[in-house]
């Protein structure tokens, strides 16, 4: 019972977060600059074609953070935000070495964790895979 509230803190926490940041990329909502203004950032980082990038990135985000926080599909979930964390420790992070206070990777290093972590154990008793798998 507690192991699955637990699991559905942590689901609720990243997947919602996650769908925040596919809404920057995607629409430009919370303070994001949609698909234009981020693809012209991915451009500049060597991710081209910037926009298609920026719209690949938003929905792997999107419907990563959906699906992460409702325990759907939970591990194409956490693929999608893996793969998300591990291009933007590679494009983006990795050269500022660990610490996030010189803009490192270690916050995407730790949600990268949890995310394969809750995949191979499983999102607990309260997801939508515990009802149907």
């Amino acid at each position: 019972m507690l192991v699955g509230l637990g699991l559905l803190i942590i689901r609720l926490v990243i997947g919602v977060s996650f769908i925040g940041h596919g809404a920057q990329k995607l629409f430009g909502m919370f303070g994001g600059y949609g698909l234009k203004g981020t693809g012209q950032w991915m451009d500049s980082i060597g991710l081209k074609p910037g926009v298609q990038m920026a719209f690949f990135a938003g929905v792997s985000e999107l419907i990563g953070g959906i699906l992460f926080a409702t325990g759907l599909l939970t591990p194409l979930a956490s693929l999608l935000i893996a793969g998300a964390m591990f291009v933007a420790i590679v494009k983006v992070h990795g050269p500022n070495g660990f610490w996030s206070t010189q803009n490192g990777y270690e916050l995407n290093l730790i949600i990268l964790a949890v995310v394969i972590g809750v995949a191979l154990t499983g999102p607990g008793s309260y997801a939508i895979d515990a009802l149907i798998f």
